[in-house]
């Protein structure tokens, strides 16, 4: 069997996973994917597309709809929690398109989701089925779903988030661990904010023990927030549950007269406790691997993770393209070996990078703090111009 006409499996209809199999398919690969949901959706609210991933959508043919309702910001601005004051300014827009050559968009993550759903034909996505068991015969792997619906491929891609599945049956099941951190998220229409005149950037304000960020998307008609509280434990039920405007207001209590707006708009909000996991020390095992979530957790300090796995999907696709064209496609775990060593670098970096921030954020007032601006007032930092462009020049799909 020739390596274009490999079989995959795709377990996880997110972003991860249909951008994956749209970067599968773009490569001549048999793709099919698998979503344990009745229907295609997304629970959060924002999502930040950088240069790295635009670069990959726009190739596979999803510029327009992007360019439809995503936001394409002036600049990254982080600000200080009570005065307001810039700590740093970083001009995107034009001068980011110009410098890496593909734009960064604010959106919402259901408008992502489905653009991407729209450009797979629909025969490709199976919903309603729910992963059980996988067996990897050797030749062919074998997912087992919930209800008896079984499905023989070639090479399987689990892309089934921090939870992932397939991912317990490689390396058996683990817990993943609590960050210390519960995100306020929630959606305002933009109307209801015009007096505050805000400009079209990503802002983020920091401040002791906390974090809040907003910015535009759906065609700048909502404005998104993520509001992010320092706390020990966590005892819902659920890692995302409805949340208490009022619990939000109270916990940003005395911070800009801005914030405290946006939060009295909203009508509703959810609270999610943020998880992530240590890196693994391999993603695949045989002609199963991972991708996402389901191998590199992250906070979402970098604003990173959607774009990860974006670059995933296109790193696999190169990595089984090429081992067709170099003549080695009769087992394909070779290629997944030289995926998730091209890729775990990377990833871990970034990980590491989004927990750091954690505490750059949240430094209380005082002499860290005070160097912490400094730098950042020196263009030292992530977020400044130069910080990022490791990050948005990377081409996930050249190998």
């Amino acid at each position: 069997m020739s390596t274009p006409g490999l079989s995959i499996g795709v377990i996880g209809g997110g972003i991860g996973g249909l951008s994956a199999a749209l970067s599968l398919r773009a490569a001549g690969f048999d793709v099919h994917v698998y979503e344990q949901a009745s229907a295609l959706g997304e629970v959060g609210a924002g999502v930040q597309v950088s240069p790295n991933a635009s670069r990959i959508l726009h190739r596979l043919g999803l510029g327009p709809a992007l360019a439809r309702t995503g936001v394409e910001p002036l600049a990254m601005h982080q600000r200080r929690w009570d005065d307001g004051r810039t700590l740093l300014r970083t001009p995107l827009a034009e001068r980011l398109r110009a410098r890496f050559g593909f734009p960064h968009y604010q959106m919402h993550r259901a408008d992502l989701l489905a653009a991407l759903a729209a450009a797979l034909p629909a025969e490709r996505i199976h919903l309603g089925h729910r992963l059980v068991d996988v067996v990897d015969h050797g030749d062919v792997v074998e997912a087992r779903f919930a209800g008896g619906q079984r499905a023989e491929v070639d090479v399987l891609v689990g892309a089934d988030g921090i939870h992932s599945p397939v991912r317990a049956a490689l390396f058996g099941p683990t817990q993943p661990r609590f960050t210390g951190c519960v995100a306020y998220r929630g959606l305002v229409p933009a109307e209801r904010l015009e007096h505050l005149s805000l400009e079209v950037t990503a802002q983020i304000w920091m401040g002791p023990g906390r974090h809040f960020v907003h910015y535009f998307v759906a065609g700048r008609r909502l404005v998104n927030f993520v509001a992010v509280v320092e706390q020990d434990s966590w005892t819902r039920e659920s890692w995302t549950d409805a949340g208490d405007v009022a619990d939000a207001l109270a916990a940003f209590d005395g911070w800009h007269p801005q914030l405290r707006e946006i939060l009295k708009a909203v009508d509703g909000t959810f609270v999610w406790a943020l998880f992530d996991r240590a890196p693994l020390d391999r993603w695949s095992s045989g002609r199963v691997t991972l991708l996402g979530d389901a191998c590199h957790p992250m906070l979402p300090f970098m604003a990173q993770g959607a774009a990860m796995a974006i670059e995933d999907g296109a790193t696999l696709a190169a990595c089984l393209a090429d081992a067709g064209a170099a003549g080695s496609a009769a087992d394909p775990a070779e290629a997944l070996r030289r995926y998730e060593q091209l890729r775990l670098p990377r990833t871990a970096r970034l990980q590491a990078m989004s927990a750091e921030n954690k505490t750059r954020f949240h430094l209380p007032d005082g002499s860290d703090q005070h160097q912490r601006d400094a730098l950042m007032a020196a263009g030292r930092t992530d977020f400044s111009f130069d910080a990022v462009a490791w990050i948005y020049e990377h081409d996930a799909g050249v190998l």
